[in-house]
Formats: structure tokens, C-alpha cells, sequence
């Protein structure tokens, strides 16, 4: 008996990893596709209620007029529903670049390739939250 040797067709695919404020986000797209976006194995209309998160996850393929070219599959945690759309952003214009260097300027130019590095500040001592202070009283 001779061994039948498997071929495997490898499926080509980009990943790009995006963060915002405490959300990570690990994108991979797949080209090809018909644009679909599952994020956390949930299309985008159900994980996103508001319309303006769902515009900014599209932002980055929108600009490169990639939308219906990739398939987008995400698996995000942390953080909150804008942070997170944020993070996605963020996977998907580094994805993008990864695809294609061409699409590297209008990326950049857009801002969807810069980290944004605004964090939540740590509690001091003495106080409530980060700033608020217990209420003062005079006597």
C-alpha cells in the first residue's frame, strides 16, 4: 500500500493587533472575502449596537475602498464598547499594512496607525478615584 500524501492548500491571511485604553484586539483578514466582519464569533451588528461604533471598525476599509475584498474576523477583550471599536480600528489599518504597503500613507495620514495612549489614571491615596478628593468642611 503506497501513502497518499494530503495536500493542503494554506489560506492566506494578515494579522495586525490594535489597543486602546484596556481593549486588545486581534485582527486577521482574509482576502477574497465578501466583507464580512465577525467579531468574537458574532457578526458585527450584534456585538455593536450603536451605529457610530460599527462606522469606526469600518473606517480604516473604507478609505482603502477594501470593503467587500477582505473577510474580517476578530477576537477583542477588555476594556469597554468604544475602547474596543477603537482597538479594532487600530488591528485593522496594521492588518491593512501588512496586506499592502501601499495603503501604509492614507492609513497613517488618517491616524488609524497611531496607538492611542490615553490610559486610565491610577487612584491615589486619600482620594476617592484618581482626582476626586472626600468633601472638605472648614470646622
Amino acid at each position: 500500500m503506497t501513502a497518499a500524501k494530503k495536500v493542503v492548500k494554506k489560506k492566506i491571511q494578515f494579522w495586525g493587533t490594535g489597543r486602546r485604553k484596556k481593549a486588545i484586539a486581534r485582527v486577521r483578514i482574509i482576502p477574497g472575502g465578501n466583507g464580512n466582519i465577525v467579531i468574537n464569533k458574532r457578526g458585527i451588528d450584534d456585538y455593536f449596537a450603536l451605529e457610530t461604533l460599527k462606522f469606526i471598525v469600518r473606517q480604516p476599509l473604507t478609505l482603502t475602498e477594501t470593503l467587500d475584498k477582505f473577510d474580517v474576523a476578530v477576537n477583542v477583550n477588555g476594556g469597554g464598547t468604544t475602547g474596543q471599536a477603537g482597538a479594532i480600528r487600530h488591528g485593522i489599518a496594521r492588518a491593512l499594512c501588512e496586506a499592502d504597503a501601499a495603503y501604509r500613507p492614507a492609513l497613517k495620514a488618517a491616524g488609524f496607525l497611531t496607538r492611542d495612549p490615553r490610559m486610565k489614571e491610577r487612584k491615589k491615596y486619600g482620594l476617592h478615584k484618581a482626582r476626586k478628593a472626600p468633601q472638605f468642611s472648614k470646622r
